[in-house]
């Protein structure tokens, strides 16, 4: 009897004990449920939202392009004047506007829980649209990002979100924008994401940025967007070999000391237009100028978009990129410098894009005159990785652009550039949250433009001793 009752306790115990599990499971099953519902709906709406409005701006945008024949003048010559309204409209209306468009999102994101300001809209869309008109060398997905960064907030703001979910759905609208203007919706939607901190991936809003790129990227399909700016599907043959292994190892070294050179040179030319004690509209005025001149020397392929030039370096005729040669993308660094130092609005993932493609060909017309089109196609991915510290994107977009095939060695070049480029990014406002090498001593947690690196502790004394050493073989 004794035992029956002690079983029929702990039985009761055990049922007791199974059922506040389930009413747990089910609590937390019906809070994702309603969690997932929740953005599945908020993300599709913003994409759609947000895909129409950044496909106005792209219309706008090849529109102004087209109407550049209507001029009795080759259309470069009016940059100077187009640099000077860019800086008094942004001056005068959005500040935030300034520049190349990602990075004052990021800062936003970091800074100010996700708000921003309803008019960097229409002045982003106007101040990109007469910079590339007029032939600066910028391009339009950082104004994508910022523009369907600008819906998001203005959206979250009417309907009252918190801070929280405010930042989570600008977060979104950064994915929409860049999947918009990218065409390539899942790395677009991951760039959005991966963008933001070095070495972290925000998972919890990885689902709406996948749903609102999708989203973004079908409306603009439907609206009439056609992304075939050029032939970007990889019919090489690209099957593993070591050699080419051994080669694509060197490519990844070579595009991150490219990339070094871009943030280097964008940064550096930017910083110094900036320290001159002279009217900002005098500094865009001769900055125009300044480059009018050099595109009547070199000529008109390192201003503007320059798809163009990607197509021909991606081409697999010999005959395509003849015009491309081995300081074509050096030059158009110079050009992007000078266009985003001297005040010109756009973004700067379409010049890296450029300067990637043909640094690219030019590597391996040198060591793979065989596999040219593969290294312009591992350039144009991996110089992205490792200016804006996204290597994952980056890979996944070689595989949406160029096919399943290029997949093993895109991830290899993007990796290995994105780490060879340092602690550095073309958005200094990225945050660091991992080292790329465990010699180097630095806070983590800091802005990129804040953070200082030395060598770790222990390397230091090595370095003493061998010099010790040294000293004594001398003596």
């Amino acid at each position: 009897m004794i035992i029956l009752i002690f079983l029929c306790h702990n039985l009761s115990k055990l049922v007791d004990k199974v059922n506040n599990m389930m009413r747990r499971h089910a609590t937390e099953q019906t809070a994702i449920f309603f969690s997932v519902s929740k953005w599945v709906f908020l993300s599709s709406m913003i994409g759609i939202v947000i895909g129409a409005t950044v496909t106005l701006f792209l219309k706008i945008l090849v529109y102004s392009e087209a109407s550049r024949s209507l001029l009795p003048f080759d259309f470069y010559y009016l940059l100077p004047v187009a640099l000077v309204l860019s800086v008094w409209l942004t001056k005068t209306f959005a500040p935030t506007a300034e520049g190349h468009g990602t990075e004052k999102v990021i800062s936003a994101v970091h800074k100010d829980d996700g708000k921003i300001d309803v008019s960097v809209i229409p002045v982003k869309t106007l101040t990109t649209v007469l910079t590339i008109f007029a032939g600066g060398s910028v391009g339009k997905e950082g104004p994508g990002a910022q523009i369907g960064a600008g819906m998001a907030s203005l959206i979250s703001g009417l309907l009252k979100f918190n801070k929280q979910d405010r930042k989570k759905l600008v977060i979104c609208g950064i994915s929409a924008g860049f999947a918009t203007v990218f065409g390539t919706p899942i790395a677009g939607a991951i760039f959005g994401v991966e963008v933001l901190i070095i070495g972290v991936i925000m998972y919890d809003v990885l689902l709406p940025s996948f749903i609102a790129g999708f989203a973004a990227f079908t409306t603009a399909q439907f609206l009439g967007i056609e992304y075939t700016y050029y032939d970007l599907h990889f019919v090489e043959n690209v099957s593993l070999d070591i050699s080419l292994i051994l080669k694509v190892i060197l490519a990844g070294l070579f595009f991150g000391f490219v990339s070094d050179i871009v943030i280097t040179s964008i940064s550096q030319t930017h910083s110094y237009i900036k320290s001159i004690p002279v009217s900002t509209y005098i500094k865009a005025f001769v900055g125009g100028a300044i480059i009018v001149g050099l595109t009547m020397i070199l000529g008109k392929q390192y201003i503007g978009l320059g798809l163009g030039t990607i197509a021909d370096a991606l081409s697999q005729h010999p005959a395509d990129y003849t015009n491309i040669h081995w300081y074509t993308f050096i030059l158009k660094t110079i050009f992007t410098s000078l266009s985003l130092g001297a005040g010109g609005s756009g973004g700067v993932v379409t010049p890296i894009f450029y300067i990637g493609a043909t640094s690219g060909n030019f590597f391996g017309s040198i060591v793979a005159p065989d596999h040219i089109s593969l290294f312009a196609a591992l350039g144009f991915v991996s110089v992205v990785a490792a200016t804006t510290n996204t290597p994952i994107a980056s890979t996944i977009m070689a595989v949406e652009l160029f096919g399943i095939d290029i997949a093993h060695y895109a991830a290899l070049s993007a990796v290995i550039s994105f780490l060879i480029s340092g602690h550095r990014s073309i958005f200094s406002s990225q945050i660091l949250a991992m080292k790329k090498s465990e010699m180097l001593s630095m806070k983590i947690g800091e802005e990129v433009e804040n953070i200082n690196i030395s060598l770790e502790e222990y390397e230091i004394n090595k370095i003493d001793k061998f010099k010790r050493k040294l000293r004594k073989k001398k003596k």
